[in-house]
């Protein structure tokens, strides 16, 4: 959960309309005649690494000293690399190994040195906070964030965020900090502490709650994730304590995490809430989250399908909601018609590349940027009881722009139209909509 998006936005249209200040980074970058298919390692180095521990770059690498070198190797290896949203610039370079260079042993007579070169994002960013929702809408504040802890891959962010209409009167404290790895294992976790004083509009109850959550992803095997998840929420203004435990499975053939291009992805999971009693709350939810992506040329297609059912006892402050950037685009405003217990989300988005991800430097600050135009359908169905119908279901056409930029992902513009309102709705948000959409539950 990442929310710094003023400096990222700020510095991407500067060097978008000022392009002195970037320098084009191809997506594929290989640099000198010597690095072709096949190409017999010698002896591998890597360069640039200020703040980044040596093992955390060498877990993602496929090629291997007495290997040949692959450019389709390495575009695998360069896309978890970019994943870990460490690097503004990765690229690489082959030269004749030096006897030097060997180490030693039956690799001396090898013909090539591979050598890694990586340009660091900055680390720590003191920054002005923003954040937009379907239920608050824009709220602003302060945090400060570090974005590689001791150079182990580990981000922790601190935030404050006040909604502006009007000012103080929604508050939010939070702390947040994951990684894709736990004691070197392949077991990415994050961690949530969440503290909400605020009114819901949507839901008419007096959010004074606490949230402590934690989240597991065990790839146990190439493209197989085991899941695991334990919150602790206090509502003060309720039912008090609603402990939460869930367990699911992930399929993930993405080419990449961030900014995906080709592949599936799916997950199933299925989580217990609440234990009943005067408590007041009690039900099992069953997730299923599907995604598909195919590119040809400069044209991505990416189609989503969330569906989320909630047998047993669901009160008001655990209804969905839906209308805005994170559900369907085109509502005007989120309203109390608009909640139910179930719910399903589909969507299909075409994407233009304009400006392909490229790095840059302002102000001695390293980041990279990229511009997308967009345009897609959403469809959402929210119910209560028994099977859904036609009266269920909204839907909204939307178009606009995507700043592709680091620790966000992206920040998208869209103007949505849905012929139940009969007028255009502009939002904007962070991240892509298949990750926000998870998080309106509250």
């Amino acid at each position: 959960m990442k929310f710094l998006a003023l400096p990222f936005l700020i510095a991407g249209v500067v060097s978008a309309f000022f392009p002195a200040f970037a320098a084009e980074s191809d997506s594929l970058h290989v640099v000198s005649d010597q690095c072709v298919d096949g190409a017999k390692i010698a002896f591998i180095e890597i360069e640039g690494l200020e703040h980044t521990k040596l093992h955390v770059v060498k877990r993602e690498l496929t090629h291997k000293v007495g290997s040949v070198f692959s450019q389709k190797t390495f575009e695998a290896e360069k896309l978890r690399l970019q994943d870990l949203d460490l690097f503004t610039e990765i690229t690489v370079t082959c030269e004749p190994s030096a006897p030097g260079d060997s180490l030693s042993s039956p690799v001396s007579r090898l013909s090539s040195k591979l050598t890694y070169h990586f340009k660091e994002i900055f680390r720590w960013i003191p920054s002005p906070d923003s954040k937009t929702t379907d239920r608050d809408g824009l709220m602003l504040g302060l945090a400060l964030a570090n974005l590689n802890v001791l150079g182990e891959d580990i981000r922790a962010e601190i935030h404050y965020r006040t909604a502006i209409d009007p000012f103080f009167e929604n508050n939010e404290y939070a702390f947040y900090a994951s990684s894709p790895y736990l004691f070197g294992l392949p077991i990415g976790w994050n961690i949530d502490f969440t503290r909400t004083d605020s009114w819901d509009d949507l839901r008419g109850f007096k959010d004074a709650s606490w949230l402590l959550a934690l989240d597991v992803n065990w790839k146990f095997i190439p493209h197989f994730s085991l899941l695991g998840k334990a919150a602790y929420r206090y509502l003060e203004k309720g039912p008090g304590v609603l402990p939460e435990f869930g367990l699911g499975f992930a399929v993930d053939y993405r080419d990449s995490e961030l900014d995906t291009r080709q592949g599936i992805y799916f997950e199933s999971a299925v989580t217990h809430v609440g234990v009943g009693g005067k408590l007041g709350e009690n039900f099992v939810e069953f997730l299923e989250d599907a995604r598909a992506y195919y590119t040809l040329g400069r044209f991505v297609t990416g189609a989503s399908a969330l569906v989320r059912l909630r047998p047993g006892d669901v009160e008001r402050y655990d209804y969905f909601y839906h209308g805005g950037t994170n559900s369907f685009r085109g509502l005007d405003e989120p309203d109390a018609d608009h909640l139910g217990i179930h719910e399903m989300l589909l969507n299909l988005e075409e994407r233009f590349v304009l400006l392909e991800r490229r790095s840059a430097s302002l102000w001695g600050v390293n980041f990279f940027y990229g511009i997308q135009l967009v345009a897609g359908l959403d469809a959402s169905v929210l119910w209560d009881k028994g099977a859904p119908g036609w009266k269920n279901y909204e839907g909204a056409v939307y178009g606009g722009l995507h700043i592709v930029i680091p620790a966000l992902d992206r920040i998208r513009f869209e103007i949505g139209y849905s012929p139940d309102t009969g007028k255009p709705k502009f939002s904007w948000g962070i991240l892509g909509k298949t990750t926000t959409q998870r998080w309106r539950s509250r």
